[in-house]
């Protein structure tokens, strides 16, 4: 089935045109699930046929809306840890104290599958009621085989539930289970010997992350476990100097990571080595929002070095408990300073570089997915200037 966008304000995000490549009077054209033609509506091809014609009235059409950093299979609720936060308490501290990681660690093993699909499902589908056409979910509150693979099962459930692509991330160097005793090396070992192999066999893992920091673990015990990513041919992502700057920056773009994620405390070598690895530097503002923090992530760095930048949610119970990419875009722009141009990226076309889906989707251009979010705004910055409001008149994914 042939359809076709009419009398809109396209915004492409092609990297060869200006800004966010603003095509007035635009159309998109889709043939079945791709993009057939993007440009100016007095330039659509003749012989359409019999198309599905859909007038915008003047709408703003940008690539559909990408979450490329969640961990939004999770069971229960940490607002206990929030009230402790607000009592004063770090986030070291709720961590120390039994709390943090580990406590959703305790929830997600005592919940089924099915529990866990159903308690995410209202997670996505506000992320989808949004313009999200393609989420991120991490594992991670599992720590041992079982559980590592019941959550990436009940992601991969997600995906075939709802119209949204589900991109899987194995995150089994998250922190600690307390029946490690401690013994960081060992459980490191179990990660990248056991677990890792066993979750590629299946097939239920994209990429692998890793949780580097002096409250998870260090440069040395994360390069072990992408040393064996490396070896099974998954590309890896990481959580970097979120807290500290270990140079947890510097070690994604050494192994050529997709990303290196929250990076309040990276430094000038890790925002170069970055840029030249082509490791895209994912901003996660609902978490420096949450937990309070002050260090900002060096965006004059990033700017300086051209390292990519993306947006997140970093939807999680503990630190981000976040489920609007609108939201996100307005935090990014007011805490961070972003610009309007660099959020509407940072959550469509650098998103999908995060996620190594760049060929595919995050722009609107020929041969690419048929995602597409239609909005009713007059320009581009509504969608950051707004907060609580959604202005999402309709979604389209795969071309339906």
């Amino acid at each position: 089935m042939t359809k076709v966008w009419r009398n809109a304000r396209v915004a492409t995000l092609d990297e060869a045109l200006p800004g966010l490549g603003l095509i007035e009077k635009g159309a998109v054209v889709a043939h079945g699930e791709r993009i057939a033609f993007v440009g100016a509506e007095a330039d659509l091809p003749t012989g359409l046929g019999k198309s599905e014609i859909i007038d915008c009235e003047g709408r703003l059409i940008t690539p559909g809306l990408i979450d490329c950093h969640t961990h939004l299979v999770w069971a229960g609720n940490r607002a206990n840890e929030f009230e402790m936060r607000l009592a004063g308490a770090t986030y070291e501290e709720v961590t120390r104290a039994g709390g943090g990681i580990v406590s959703s660690v305790s929830s997600l093993r005592a919940a089924s599958e099915d529990e866990l699909v159903r308690q995410s499902l209202p997670r996505l589908d506000a992320l989808i009621s949004e313009g999200a056409t393609t989420v991120e979910i991490k594992s991670g509150y599992g720590l041992d085989l079982e559980n590592e693979k019941k959550a990436l099962s009940a992601a991969r459930r997600l995906g075939e539930l709802r119209p949204v692509d589900i991109r899987t991330t194995f995150l089994g160097a998250h922190a600690m289970p307390a029946e490690a005793a401690g013994d960081k090396d060992a459980f490191i070992a179990k990660v990248a010997d056991e677990m890792l192999p066993a979750i590629a066999k299946l097939g239920l893992a994209d990429a692998v992350d890793g949780f580097c920091e002096g409250i998870a673990f260090s440069p040395e015990q994360i390069a072990r476990v992408f040393d064996r990513a490396k070896s099974l041919g998954l590309p890896v992502k990481l959580h970097a100097d979120q807290l500290s700057n270990l140079h947890g920056a510097a070690l994604a773009a050494r192994y050529g990571a997709l990303s290196a994620d929250h990076l309040e405390y990276t430094d000038e070598a890790g925002a170069m080595a970055m840029a030249k690895a082509g490791s895209v530097a994912v901003l996660l503002p609902g978490a420096f929002y949450f937990i309070r923090e002050t260090k900002k992530p060096p965006l004059d760095l990033f700017r300086k070095h051209g390292t990519k930048l993306a947006l997140a949610t970093d939807c999680n119970p503990g630190t981000s408990p976040l489920t609007s990419l609108l939201l996100t875009m307005n935090m990014a722009a007011t805490l961070f300073g972003m610009t309007v141009d660099e959020c509407l990226a940072g959550v469509t076309r650098e998103a999908a570089r995060a996620l190594g889906l760049a060929d595919e989707v995050g722009t609107l251009q020929a041969g690419k997915r048929a995602d597409l979010a239609i909005w009713d705004v007059e320009r581009p910055a509504e969608l950051v200037y707004r907060m609580g409001f959604n202005p999402l008149h309709a979604r389209v994914w795969r071309g339906q």
